[in-house]
């Protein structure tokens, strides 16, 4: 028998949402709210089965779907319906339980709940003249889905290293000739530099720019991950492990040990690195979900179109559509108003 994950109200024993706006969990029959820690102690058998069960066990609470228009894989709990998809709108069909190791170690939840999200979509949208109408519509705004997204969450620990070139510049005067004078300078740096919380999308490509733009979350909103706040909302799979990530990761570290060493270097008139570098002591990696609500709109060209907001900051990111009846007749106005100005200066020079 598979095994399944309820979190039900200490009242009524009906089920229990999570509220973002009021960070709390509230039950859909009663509207009584509670907080984590009392969801948790009112259910502390199957918190306890979460808490010690294998990735097994997680994965057997989690169905997957799959969208055959484009690919998309999500993970839903048993008790979210997810009857479309959330990048283009198409049906998605249940695959069947999820399989391997899925279970996230960390996550940040959705602070912003689907009213507020579709408040600050349409209030971002409609300060854009060229958005075809379609795009706000009541029924398109309707569909915007509240998504986490894999992320692997790093800590490091860097011997980091530098050599540069600098150099000090001094110009003066006497009498009618100007003199200078460069001093040259070998420079070394070098330390151990911790990092906390490098986040690294799960995702291949074609989620990348959406999910930089909607970057960063405060490493201070980490929680550890429960299954409670995953209720009324999908997860997308990760396609990225750990180790296929490491090689980006230490790029990036050893650009921002760079960064660091050369902050440490005096006022010298010019500075150049010719040499830097960083070696990894030690890392932690988190598996970790964090929180997007995302609308997608399908042009009549086939062109998919995505807004997304980080669920946590509100930060918007957004490639929109652009009607081009809209900029047609923008450009029969400026047409209009430009022939009768030339009109007009040209009667008045007539005259002249």
């Amino acid at each position: 028998m598979e095994q399944t994950a309820t979190y039900q109200c200490p009242n009524c024993a009906a089920g229990l949402t999570f509220d973002p706006e009021k960070q709390k969990f509230v039950c859909e029959f009663c509207g009584t709210e509670f907080d984590r820690e009392e969801v948790l102690k009112a259910n502390s058998e199957e918190e306890m089965r979460e808490r010690e069960a294998a990735d097994a066990e997680y994965n057997a609470q989690m169905n997957e779907y799959e969208c055959k228009n484009c690919g998309a894989h999500v993970l839903a709990d048993e008790h979210t319906v997810a009857s479309t998809c959330a990048y283009c709108h198409n049906p998605i069909v249940l695959v069947g339980r999820l399989s391997g190791e899925m279970k996230p170690q960390k996550m940040i939840p959705f602070r912003y709940d689907k009213e507020e999200a579709k408040k600050r979509f349409l209030s971002f949208v409609k300060k854009k003249w060229f958005v075809p109408r379609s795009f706000f519509t009541s029924e398109q705004v309707e569909k915007i889905a509240g998504v986490y997204y894999p992320f692997w969450v790093t800590d490091a620990d860097a011997d980091s290293s530098l050599e540069a070139q600098a150099t000090n510049v001094r110009r003066w005067q006497s009498g009618n000739v100007e003199y200078t004078e460069t001093s040259y300078f070998h420079v070394r740096r070098a330390g151990e530099i911790h990092f906390e919380d490098l986040t690294t999308s799960a995702n291949s490509e074609e989620d990348k720019k959406m999910l930089e733009g909607v970057l960063p979350y405060p490493s201070d909103a980490l929680v550890d991950f429960s299954m409670p706040y995953l209720s009324g909302y999908t997860a997308k799979k990760r396609n990225l492990e750990s180790v296929q990530l490491r090689g980006e990761v230490k790029d990036r570290i050893c650009k921002y040990s760079e960064r660091i060493l050369c902050g440490t270097i005096g006022p010298y008139s010019t500075v150049s690195v010719t040499r830097s570098g960083a070696r990894i002591l030690g890392s932690k990696w988190e598996y970790s979900l964090l929180p997007v609500w995302i609308l997608t709109y399908r042009a009549k060209s086939g062109k998919i179109y995505t807004y997304a907001m980080n669920g946590h900051t509100g930060k918007v990111f957004g490639e929109l559509p652009v009607s081009k009846w809209k900029l047609f007749f923008v450009g029969l106005v400026l047409t209009a108003v430009l022939t009768l100005l030339f009109t007009l200066m040209g009667g008045g020079l007539f005259l002249a």
